[in-house]
């Protein structure tokens, strides 16, 4: 109810400039503070505008609400919207809107495919930064959150109408290339005239290995470092060594994305390389640049160690070397900049585990100082805690290695294809492989998004198949079911066609229920897109289901007659086209039968 709550604020505020001309003709300033009602028996909306208002205006706010509900009242553009305005309590003013009005949004909606959400209207460029998994390992439950919580936030940004650039800012540069790249020439020296030599799982233990020589042996040592000014200078030999590691973790790393339905652009660290040095001569012109022990610095402000001294970013090491942090400040400063030497954004998303949230405190409080950052621009670090086992320590396998995601999605896939056979022999129902196959999917990669995108992302969560799985609760499969129950009623009584202009009409409590919980999902969505939170949506979509279900179980829908059929029709199609659109939102299909 966006468009709705923007006509009240508009004119509450004019009905308090009315009521107190004089204090408006002075400068006074009227908040209406107008929110959603606390409670469904204060109505649709709340005003507590008058009561911060009792000081400035020398009256009680009771009284301040009275004159303003009069003025409210001789607004015909008020009364055409809302029932007379209630006042409760010490001043507080209670909006419920006229049931005509609320019939009239959700018959807007059954036309609309946007389902009321308006699209914004100065969009702006925005770039999401997520999943960044490194070349030659694999990606492991450690890289889940990331990679689905900045795809579902991309997804919203995208419908809400802004340009988003989805960033996969692998880690495909540094040191640890000397070492792999030594190992491959000194023990697979075929690898580098053969294709796919060595595929993603040698890659994994290749890396073992180099990290175990790099570690005992000082020649190797020697030897990867002396690659990596090698690699740094161009040498064309390392240079392919290079490209052949990434090729092929990217190759597998994109097997992931596909089977998630994730899009990314690659842009990794490497592509920073040639903006490096333009860095540290920007923060040096700009007087931030502080060397200190050899190493180019900029000290930050308000941040201090345990010995009281302000915390320094190392931009530049002392032997001229480079680090993340000045990979990242190459970001940031390309990032805002305008093209061809930038991408323009105006909104840059960095979705990363919260242990990271000190770096990028630092790295953006730099950026901001050195100006980098246009006016009005926001530059926002999206952290997320740990995925955590049901005894409440850091996911592992049972020999105690960090769980790999692959893995992870196989037995998502494999416990719901177990339990949708189980449900089928138990109701004698026979369906084929091909069915079977495709709502397995369906459901298993559902569970394991929702579970974590349900979660309030800043902390951590426990991960459990059971939980996760489960019919019943706030998770996939019950939202998945609502919607193919919503499909069950369509077949056997048929639907309202989009688009009829054939007037609705609501009599029972579920169904006003049912109306003003549908005309919440505009504001939801942008929530999320303001607070970055997709769990909201998530807790939106529960409580739809759960509201549904009440009015569904309540009221007769297939056996009621004339316009009460097609009116509660018209409900059980705008439930089902929202729970759609909002688990498209979050990167889940949704399915007709399960």
């Amino acid at each position: 109810m966006l468009r709705i709550a923007e006509s009240l604020e508009t004119q509450l505020r004019a009905a308090m400039q009315r009521a107190f001309p004089d204090a408006a003709a002075s400068g006074q300033g009227f908040d209406p503070q107008l929110a959603p009602a606390s409670k469904p028996e204060f109505g649709d909306f709340q005003a507590n505008g008058a009561l911060p208002l009792a000081k400035p205006l020398g009256q009680p706010p009771r009284k301040i609400a009275e004159a303003v509900v009069e003025q409210l009242k001789a607004d015909p553009a008020f009364t055409e919207l809302c029932q007379d305005p209630q006042i409760a309590g010490p001043g507080f003013i209670n909006l419920t809107l006229k049931p005509e009005r609320l019939a009239a949004e959700v018959q807007a909606r059954l036309g609309d495919q946007r389902l009321g959400v308006p699209a914004v209207e100065q969009a702006a460029p925005v770039v999401v930064d997520f999943s960044s998994p490194n070349i030659a390992k694999e990606m492991h439950v450690g890289h889940l959150r990331s990679t689905i919580i900045g795809d579902s936030l991309a997804r919203v940004l995208e419908f809400r109408g802004h340009p988003v650039l989805r960033l996969n800012h692998v880690g495909d540069w540094g040191t640890q290339f000397g070492m792999l790249i030594t190992h491959l020439k000194q023990v697979a020296p075929e690898a580098l005239d053969t294709a796919d030599a060595v595929d993603l799982g040698d890659l994994v233990a290749f890396y073992r290995e180099a990290k175990k020589r790099f570690d005992e042996d000082e020649a190797f040592q020697t030897t990867s470092r002396e690659e990596v000014v090698k690699l740094q200078g161009g040498d064309p030999v390392s240079l392919k060594a290079w490209g052949l590691l990434c090729d092929q973790s990217r190759r597998e790393f994109q097997k992931i994305y596909d089977r998630l339905d994730i899009r990314l652009s690659e842009r990794g660290e490497s592509f920073y390389n040639p903006y490096l040095e333009g860095v540290v001569k920007d923060l040096d012109a700009s007087g931030l640049l502080v060397v200190d022990d050899g190493a180019r610095c900029v000290f930050l402000e308000g941040v201090s160690g345990k010995d009281g001294k302000p915390l320094p970013v190392i931009v530049q090491k002392r032997d001229g070397g480079f680090n993340y942090a000045t990979t990242d400040l190459a970001a940031i400063r390309y990032r805002f900049g305008d093209a061809p030497q930038g991408d323009g954004a105006r909104r840059v998303v960095y979705v990363t585990d919260a242990g990271q949230a000190n770096h990028f405190a630092g790295v953006f409080q730099v950026a901001r100082r050195a100006g980098w950052l246009p006016d009005g621009a926001r530059l926002e670090h999206v952290p997320f805690g740990l995925v955590q086992g049901e005894d409440g320590k850091k996911l592992k396998t049972r020999a105690g290695d960090t769980v790999r995601l692959r893995d992870l999605l196989d037995e998502a896939v494999e416990r719901a294809e177990a339990d949708l056979r189980r449900r089928l022999q138990e109701e004698e129902r026979s369906e084929d492989e091909a069915f079977i196959t495709q709502v397995a999917t369906t459901v298993g990669l559902a569970a394991v998004k929702y579970a974590d995108l349900s979660q309030n992302r800043i902390t951590n969560y426990q991960f459990s198949f059971d939980r996760m799985l489960a019919l019943q609760g706030n998770t996939a499969p019950y939202l998945l079911y609502a919607v193919v129950r919503i499909a069950g009623i369509a077949r056997k009584g048929g639907d309202l066609e989009a688009g009829s202009t054939a007037p609705l009409q609501f009599s029972e409590p579920q169904e006003w229920a049912l109306v003003r919980e549908l005309l919440k999902f505009d504001a939801v969505i942008a929530e999320v897109e303001e607070e970055l939170l997709p769990n909201r949506l998530c807790t939106y979509l529960f409580e739809l289901s759960q509201v549904f279900n009440r009015f569904y179980d309540q009221v007769p829908v297939l056996k009621a007659e004339g316009p009460a059929r097609s009116s509660r029709l018209a409900l059980c199609r705008l439930t089902a086209d929202t729970l759609k659109l909002g688990l498209g939102l979050l990167g889940i299909p949704t399915l007709e039968r399960m």
